[in-house]
Parts: structure tokens; C-alpha cells; sequence
């Protein structure tokens, strides 16, 4: 298959996802943004006030960035797991696979479409963010890269997730026993810096701390690890979850079984 055909693919797959996303707003954008918000509220208005300055910042300001990194990655992967396991299940993936389309341009579909759903709700999560505080964005480049890097890892993940899904209820556990818990123990409403020195140590283990740190860095100028680590980490991820899924899905793992 040439590369205009492949585009024509990859841009159907990316349509049909974001049509999607729109259709259904009342369940894909909207419960999103009401969460964050209440995270915003009770973590922001209620506690901060009493914890006062957090690295140099007010702590609805320090914990701003987490959240909306939290939106993101929540979104990516929920996106993606979501869309491709119904793919599954109502047994259209079958005629993706029958196509003359590369299944490199299937999984690029749908981390784009996990992706921009990821995005469109970081981005309504930032205008409610400013609503509570101020947001500087110091390092545009930094945090726009960081950002699109963190929601193609976990669009990834959730697409892996899919494979190997065999009913609605194995697309939760993901989401629910690993994401969940590394992303309150990512460095988003505290700093490393506070724990004792084991746990600070055990706590660069969890990918989600190099992604939301160097999304704060981009827009306040503060972090708790190097950003050059971050880049390091996050486009390690990258490269091992888009290649395994290329892997799976050239040998029909979770489709064909």
C-alpha cells in the first residue's frame, strides 16, 4: 500500500475518532472537567489555603499542572482503550485488518485520536485552571512537547490494553490498580521533596512524576528532577509501547486467539 493510501487511512481512522469523541461529549468531555474541577475546589480552595507555598508557589498554582497532566493521560488512554476494544468487540477491526491499510496506520489512528481527545480535554481543563490561578507557561516549548509526548504513552498503553482485553470489565483494571496510584504518587499535588530519602528514590521509578514534573517546569520554572531525564524517560516509552504494539498486532495477539 503507498503512502497517499495510507494517509487517506490514517485520516478516516483520526475522523471517525474525533466524530466520536464529539458525538458522545456528555460522557467523553464533559465528566472530565467536572472532576477537575472538584480536584481544583477541595485540593486548591479548601487545603491549599492551609499549606500555603510549594516550591516557590502557591499550591493552587504548584498543583495546577498536575491536574491538567492528569486529565491528559487519563483521557489519552481512555480514549484509545475504549475505541479499540469496542472495535473488537463489535467485530469492525476485522475489516481494518482485511484492508490494504498498514497496521503501523491503524495504531497511528488511534493514538491520534486518543491524543487529540487528551489535548481537547487538557485544554478545557487549563481554561478552568485559570479560572482559580494564575498559569505563566515560561517554557512553551517544553511543556506543548511534553504534554503531546505523555498522551501518546498512554494512548499506547490503552491500545495495548485493548489487545489483550477480553471483556468490558479488563479495560478498567488498567486505569484503576496501576494508572490511578502512579499518578497520585506522581508528584501531582506534592513535591518529591518532602519525603524521606527512600521514597524519594523509589518514587523516580513511576513515569508519571518525569511527565508531570517537566510539564510544571514548562510553565513555572520548577521541578523536582531534570527535564533532560524527563525527555529521556517519556521518549523511552514511546519507542518500547509503539513497537510492542506493532509487535501484537502483526501477530494477531488478542484479535485472533
Amino acid at each position: 500500500m503507498n503512502i497517499s493510501l495510507n494517509l487517506i487511512a490514517f485520516y478516516t481512522i483520526v475522523r471517525k475518532e474525533v466524530l466520536r469523541v464529539i458525538r458522545i461529549w456528555i460522557q467523553t468531555i464533559v465528566p472530565p472537567a467536572i472532576t477537575m474541577t472538584l480536584y481544583f475546589v477541595i485540593f486548591g480552595n479548601l487545603i491549599g489555603t492551609r499549606i500555603g507555598v510549594m516550591g516557590g508557589y502557591s499550591y493552587m498554582q504548584f498543583i495546577a499542572p498536575g491536574i491538567i497532566m492528569m486529565s491528559v493521560i487519563t483521557n489519552s488512554y481512555g480514549n484509545v482503550v475504549s475505541s479499540f476494544f469496542g472495535a473488537k468487540y463489535g467485530g469492525h477491526i476485522d475489516e481494518m485488518l482485511i484492508s490494504p491499510m498498514s497496521n503501523a496506520t491503524i495504531i497511528l489512528g488511534h493514538i491520534a485520536g486518543g491524543v487529540l481527545r487528551g489535548l481537547m480535554v487538557g485544554g478545557m481543563v487549563t481554561i478552568i485552571a485559570l479560572s482559580f490561578t494564575n498559569l505563566e507557561l515560561k517554557f512553551p516549548l517544553i511543556t506543548f512537547s511534553m504534554v503531546l509526548l505523555s498522551s501518546i504513552v498512554f494512548a499506547l498503553a490503552g491500545f495495548i490494553n485493548a489487545l489483550f482485553a477480553k471483556k468490558f470489565d479488563d479495560i478498567a483494571i488498567i486505569p484503576t490498580f496501576v494508572i490511578t496510584p502512579l499518578t497520585y504518587l506522581g508528584g501531582v499535588f506534592y513535591s518529591i521533596n518532602l519525603l524521606p530519602e527512600f521514597w524519594q528514590s523509589a518514587s523516580k521509578f513511576n513515569p508519571i512524576l518525569y511527565m508531570v514534573n517537566a510539564f510544571r517546569y514548562g510553565i513555572l520554572g520548577t521541578s523536582d528532577i531534570q527535564i533532560n531525564y524527563a525527555y529521556i524517560v517519556v521518549i523511552t516509552f514511546v519507542i518500547i509501547l509503539f513497537s510492542l504494539s506493532l509487535i501484537l498486532l502483526n501477530r494477531g495477539i488478542g484479535i485472533r486467539d
